[in-house]
């Protein structure tokens, strides 16, 4: 009877030491996971740490995958050695708003893959405020006023004059009153000190309402017959001197910035001109009284003989 026993309690001792020896690596240790940040929106990082995760003696590769929800890889890292490590993972793009497992499985075999939860945030949405709007007013540019002086416009009529020259002798005495035309425009005057004059006669104009320092040139018949230069008032004084002597009347313009007119007439007289015609007159009948008294004679000695 007590080799029954002893016999019974053997076997009950040996079949408990087969279960604990055939009983799986990872019911004996287990190791966790701790995923920091816990909670985060689509593509946001995080990091997975772990601890008590002991790889197969045999093991060359301690890279350390991170799964979400026990499928797909979303990070990675490495094992230490001594049971633990950490890792970085990323959200995925089409993962859904609310909580996941996130996974650290050794490559090689280990006592156990630990897990943590991870809640999915929704993205916050970014307001943008335009910025305020700049009203610039630019002022008008000031006007500017320009003033020019009005141009001086000379309007020349020609007239077709019949004109009967009579020779006159002139006896010299009081000169007559100078002759002043005023211009088309009233800026000035031109003044002739005579009103008609013989070949060689000296003859001087003076002008006013010029402009202060102008030069001022004369001419008649289109050609010139003097210059000058104005002084600050406006006013000067030359000499007139015709090249060509043509008798008649003749305009005179001085230009200088206005144009100022005058005129003078021009007789053609000559005292030894008339002496020398009246003695050819008298030489002429004194011959032909000559012809018809040497005639008279001759005809008295024709009648003696």
């Amino acid at each position: 009877m007590r080799s029954a026993g002893t016999l019974a309690l053997l076997g009950a001792l040996a079949y408990g030491v087969t279960a604990l020896v055939a009983a799986p690596v990872s019911a004996q240790q287990q190791g966790t996971a701790t995923a920091t940040p816990d909670s985060g929106p689509v593509g946001s990082t995080f990091t997975v740490s772990w601890s008590g995760v002991y790889l197969d003696p045999d093991c060359r590769d301690y890279t350390v995958q991170l799964l979400w929800d026990g499928r797909q890889v979303v990070g990675s890292g490495r094992h230490s050695g001594r049971g633990s490590g950490s890792g970085t993972a990323t959200v995925p793009e089409k993962a859904a708003i609310g909580g996941h497992r996130v996974t650290a499985k050794p490559v090689c075999a280990a006592t156990s893959n630990p897990t943590d939860s991870f809640t999915v945030t929704p993205t916050p949405t970014t307001t943008t405020t335009p910025p305020p709007v700049v009203t610039t007013t630019t002022a008008p540019p000031a006007a500017t006023t320009t003033t020019s002086r009005r141009p001086t416009v000379t309007t020349t009529t020609t007239s077709t004059t019949t004109t009967t020259t009579t020779t006159t002798t002139t006896s010299s005495g009081t000169p007559p009153p100078a002759t002043t035309t005023t211009p088309f425009d009233g800026d000035g005057a031109l003044t002739l000190d005579k009103d008609n004059i013989q070949p060689g006669d000296p003859l001087t104009a003076t002008g006013t309402g010029c402009d202060p320092g102008a030069p001022v040139r004369l001419s008649s018949l289109g050609e010139d017959v003097g210059t000058a230069k104005a002084d600050n008032s406006g006013t000067f004084s030359t000499r007139v001197e015709f090249t060509m002597i043509q008798p008649g009347r003749h305009v005179i313009r001085a230009d200088c910035g206005v144009v100022l007119v005058g005129s003078v007439d021009i007789a053609l007289t000559s005292s030894t001109g008339g002496t020398t015609s009246t003695l050819v007159v008298l030489v002429f009948f004194v011959l032909v009284g000559a012809i018809l008294v040497r005639r008279q004679f001759s005809g008295l000695f024709t009648k003696r003989r």
